[in-house]
């Protein structure tokens, strides 16, 4: 017998074993993502011609015991490679594992290479060539602390590649891990399958296939083992007639049902399901998950699907309420089917309001993904509330206070001529959020939990909050934005933004400002600044007034409508600027009296000689910018700051300070010194809205 090692994806490995066992091969170990088994040549062929769960299969050619400073190139030059190619195949390597010797998989894949070519070159005088693409031959060397295992591939490529999928959608189930659903589902071919999410087709085609007890690899043009010595063309022969001959004759009776909502997507399932030669037993039709009228079939079966669950927690607005309508639409037309799905983000389970039966662990690709089993019985169909599952009872406590303060605020709002203003802001601690509305849109920003708040919790929170807030708000789903912070190491404290490209038009007192809800951190208008911007409309008229750090221009918007002789504005950023600019258009604000400078602030001061009556500065807490010359830190630098002000300050000008460090303390002493009167407006300018968090922002007027 000979020894293989099958590979797998991690979470199907057991079932895989069972595989091999069907086919009289002799399970040595099981561990993650491989099992190694024995077998006779014919049952190894038998295997890459019908496993549905494998993704590739090794013939082991030999372990070799080694220590921490065995060399790779030695211990290969043991094994007799002319045996096993010849000098006109084509050759690649493969290294997987680390060892001390071995910096890493590149270098060891060139010291296997470089052993077999050298030993070809000794013995023959020539050297195969090595096709990295398209090899005859592939070898692999995987490394352990004690073991170096020299391996073939046997099968070739993928085995999970059944030659039927010309298109996939944008999430791909790969084909073995369609088989394994399938296997752990439960589902036979004797019941209908449904698929409401079907994409590409692959779980729908996979079972088909299944149904017809179709050996996978008979579509496969060639396996990687007709290449070598070792082969034995007849038995290979004979073993794929048998399988041809072992196919059953169904008739033309659907099985099995799938639906989507993308139309490419669907196309590409048509045409995937006449490749693979089912099209008599598998229907695809356009519908949409969230509202199905009726069962695809009188008698109960079970429904398999992989719908979207998002690669980010600022996905969750979307994927709560079609997880939660596509439960209820189960649960009318439904009963007695089972439920299995699979979905990296096992949260979104909650919004189905069932009680799951069984749960496997899988990898789809690079996402660790659970594999969960609901059997709708009638018990089950009968919780069909509408009202938002939580994870906490206690969280009902958030949507309480947000119903409270919108009550509030709605009428303070429209008195005060402002459709954008702060719902919420954690003002239960233990629900860290920010709520803005933004004229019947939502962003619900994440702040960083405490160090002694258990991860998962938080974020079991944070779905509850997002649960809730489109129902008290009243708004669907899609006008709800979630930004939220990314729980990893690294510099990025946020996950990024995707890039929607979608403005609207805001209204604060009298002012028309554009804002971008999706695409940044920020929205372009900062609203707890909104009374410090007022108050430079109230005092501009007829003054100079210069803009620093000034983002998307709105401070110079209001001296501009407040009859500012001249405004300058001051940013690093071209995108922020070309933002101001738009927005001193949508006010009407046209003239050379609007003059835009894009630079560094402390290098713009330190070189212009110019004198304003009103300065405005609102630097950030922190900034390591490539484009500054030295990073900035607001506590430490702002007195140096403020002190470049003074000779660009006319007589009896002002200078009005502001930033949004918590425990900031500014320097009076220094100040004053240099000749300052400093005046804390931080209470007069801090929003009804943003009362509840006084420590939001700080505010001075400074004067000479």
């Amino acid at each position: 017998m000979l020894e293989f090692w099958a590979l797998t994806s991690k979470g199907v490995e057991e079932l895989l074993a069972d595989e091999i066992r069907s086919h009289q091969g002799e399970v040595l170990k099981v561990s993650m993502g491989v099992v190694r088994f024995k077998a006779e040549l014919s049952s190894a062929y038998q295997l890459c011609l019908w496993s549905r769960l494998a993704t590739r299969i090794m013939r082991l050619i030999q372990s070799e015991p080694v220590t921490a400073e065995t060399d790779l190139y030695q211990v290969a030059r043991k094994i007799d490679w002319p045996q096993l190619m010849t000098i006109r195949q084509t050759l690649a390597v493969d290294c997987v594992g680390k060892h001390a010797t071995i910096d890493n998989s590149q270098f060891g894949g060139m010291r296997l290479k470089d052993a077999i070519v050298d030993q070809f070159r000794e013995e023959t005088g020539q050297r195969p060539d090595v096709d990295r693409l398209n090899p005859d031959m592939r070898f692999q060397v995987r490394l352990e602390k004690n073991f170096f295992h020299f391996l073939q591939d046997f099968s070739g490529p993928s085995l999970h590649q059944r030659g039927y999928r010309a298109g996939q959608g944008e999430a791909p189930l790969k084909e073995h891990l369609a088989a394994a659903l399938l296997k752990r589902s439960g589902w036979t071919p004797e019941q209908p399958l449904f698929d409401p999410f079907c994409g590409s087709g692959t779980i729908i085609i996979e079972a088909a296939l299944i149904a017809l007890n179709k050996a996978p690899g008979l579509q496969r043009e060639r396996f990687a083992f007709e290449g070598w010595p070792g082969h034995r063309a007849a038995i290979w022969q004979q073993l794929k007639a048998a399988a041809k001959a072992q196919e059953r004759s169904l008739p033309d009776q659907i099985l099995c049902y799938g639906r989507d909502t993308d139309e490419r997507a669907l196309g590409k399932a048509r045409q995937n399901i006449a490749r693979a030669g089912v099209a008599h037993l598998v229907s695809v039709d356009y519908g949409d998950a969230t509202a199905l009228q009726k069962a695809v079939s009188e008698q109960p079966g079970v429904i398999v699907t992989n719908p979207p669950y998002g690669e980010r927690l600022g996905d969750l607005p979307s994927l709560i309420p079609l997880y939660s309508k596509f439960a209820l639409a189960l649960k009318q037309h439904y009963q007695g089917w089972r439920l299995a799905i699979i979905t990296s983000n096992a949260d979104l389970l909650r919004s189905l309001r069932l009680s799951k039966s069984k749960t496997y662990k899988f990898t789809n690709g690079p996402l660790d993904c659970e594999f969960t089993l609901f059997d709708l019985t009638e018990k089950q169909v009968a919780v069909s509330s509408s009202a938002p599952s939580l994870f906490y009872s206690e969280s009902s406590s958030f949507g309480n206070r947000l119903a409270k303060n919108l009550k509030q605020l709605q009428k303070w709002a429209k008195r005060e001529n402002l459709n954008c203003y702060r719902l919420y802001d954690a003002d239960i601690p233990e629900y860290n959020v920010a709520v803005d509305w933004y004229d019947g849109e939502v962003v619900v920003h994440e702040y960083a939990a405490p160090a002694t708040v258990d991860e998962d919790i938080a974020q079991k929170r944070l779905f509850d909050v997002v649960n809730q807030v489109p129902t008290v708000l009243g708004i669907t789903s899609d006008k709800m934005i979630l930004k939220v912070r990314e729980k990893q190491k690294g510099s990025n404290q946020y996950q990024a933004m995707a890039k929607a490209g979608q403005y609207k038009e805001v209204l604060e007192y009298g002012a028309r400002f554009l804002v971008n809800l999706r695409d940044y951190l920020d929205t372009g208008l900062f609203l707890d600044h909104r009374l410090t911007r007022r108050l430079i409309q109230q005092q501009a008229k007829g003054k100079t007034v210069l803009n620093l750090f000034a983002y998307t221009g709105t401070a110079s918007v209001h001296a501009g409508m407040g009859g500012a002789a001249s405004v300058t504005t001051v940013d690093m950023s071209n995108t922020y600027l070309d933002w101001a600019k738009r927005n001193f258009m949508l006010n009407g604000l046209q003239g050379n009296q609007y003059q835009f400078e894009q630079a560094d602030c402390l290098q713009w001061l330190s070189r212009n000689r110019n004198l304003y009556d009103l300065i405005f500065v609102d630097p950030p807490t922190f900034s390591n910018s490539k484009r500054m010359e030295d990073n900035w830190d607001v506590q430490r630098d702002h007195v140096k700051l403020i002190n470049m002000l003074i000779g660009r300050l006319a007589p009896g000008g002002k200078v009005i300070f502001s930033n949004n460090k918590r425990r900031f303390k500014i320097d009076q002493a220094a100040l004053v010194e240099s000749g300052w009167q400093v005046k804390d407006i931080s209470a007069a300018t801090l929003p009804e809205d943003f009362k509840r968090n006084p420590h939001i922002h700080v505010c001075f007027e400074l004067t000479r």
